[in-house]
Order: structure tokens, then sequence, then C-alpha cells
């Protein structure tokens, strides 16, 4: 008996050992695993960051492009702007110019109107006075409004 505890010791001494080895081998394939699992983890975790790096550029890309779209139609809409700036000041003038002849026109007629309501001795005089007002008042008033010059400035 003594021998086969012996034995059965050594045997079993021996298969302890086989048994730290087999526990070995497996805590390393376990190493082996976690370190494939964690290379796979860290390649999965890299293309996600270079697909979220893609995505950003595709957005910036994007994004330049509809800014330049609204840059241009900006300067579009702000040259047109000017242009009708420039139109309805040329209108005013042409307003103002109306205006100052309506005046005028008003004057003669009211200065018409008195001297047709005076005496016959005055009306020969004043008609003489009239026909050089009135020529000069019409050929004021038929001048046309140049648009051209008043649009060089």
């Amino acid at each position: 008996m003594a021998s086969s505890s012996g034995t059965s010791s050594g045997s079993g001494s021996g298969s302890y050992t086989r048994s730290e080895e087999d526990l070995q081998q497996l805590m390393d394939q376990r190493k082996r695993k976690r370190m494939i699992s964690n290379r796979e983890s860290a390649r999965r975790s890299r293309m996600r960051k270079q697909k979220h790096l893609d995505d950003l550029m595709a957005q910036l890309a994007h994004l330049r492009n509809e800014n330049n779209q609204i840059l241009t139609s900006m300067n579009v809409t702000t040259q047109n702007y000017l242009n009708i700036e420039a139109e309805n000041s040329i209108l005013r003038a042409q307003v103002q110019e109306l205006c100052h002849r309506l005046v005028s026109l008003t004057e003669i007629i009211s200065f018409l109107n008195a001297n047709n309501s005076g005496s016959n001795g005055q009306i020969i005089e004043s008609s003489m006075a009239d026909g050089f007002i009135m020529n000069e008042s019409w050929n004021y008033m038929y001048q046309p409004i140049m648009t051209a010059d008043i649009m060089q400035y």
C-alpha cells in the first residue's frame, strides 16, 4: 500500500503538474483570445473613428458649398439692391424737377390770370411781357430730363 500510495502520490504529483500545465495553457489560450478580441475591438474602434472623421469631412464640404451659395446669393441681392437704389435716386431727382416745373407753371398761370383781370391798356404791355415769360417757361418746361446724365453719378 505504501508503494501504491507512493506511486499514486508520485503519479498524483505528476498529474498535478500536468494539471498546472493544462491550467497554464488554458490561461495562455484565454490571453490569446482576449488579445485577439482586444485587437479586433481596437480595429473596429479605429474604423468607427475613421468613419466619423469621413462623415465630418463630408459635412464640412457640404457646409462650405452651402456657404458659398449663400454668399453668391447675398452678393447678387446686394447688387440688385444697389441698382434699385440708383434707380430710385434718379426717380427722386425727376420728381423734384417735375415739382419745380409745376410750381413754375402755377406761378405763370397765376400771373396770367392776374394780368387778364387788369385794364385793356395794360393788356398790350403785359401780353408782350407774358409772351417773353411764356416762351422762357415753355422752353424750360420742355427740356428733357436726361437720365443718362444723372445715372453717371
